[in-house]
């Protein structure tokens, strides 16, 4: 899976390294450093931190079969939730 994270937009609020910390970790208290490709085995953890940004910044491919799925979409939102 191929990562994105527009730097941008994020605002450190750190969902992603709460949810995801084998992938996202916040270097001091505003930076932002991800692994861009991230592992098969976080698939279920990705999909959670992609649907947890609150300002939309995470783009996955690959993580829903094939195409992009962007932070706080209806989709990436309702397949995490039933993950549970």
């Amino acid at each position: 899976m191929r990562l994105v994270v527009d730097l941008n937009k994020c605002q450190g609020y750190a969902q992603c390294a709460f949810l995801a910390p084998d992938v996202f970790a916040m270097h001091g208290e505003e930076a932002l450093v991800y692994n861009p490709r991230a592992e098969e085995e976080q698939r279920e953890k990705l999909a959670r931190a992609v649907a947890a940004c609150p300002v939309q910044a995470i783009t996955a491919d690959g993580l829903h079969g094939t195409g992009a799925t962007h932070a706080g979409s209806d989709e990436a939102a309702r397949e995490s939730s039933d993950a549970h």
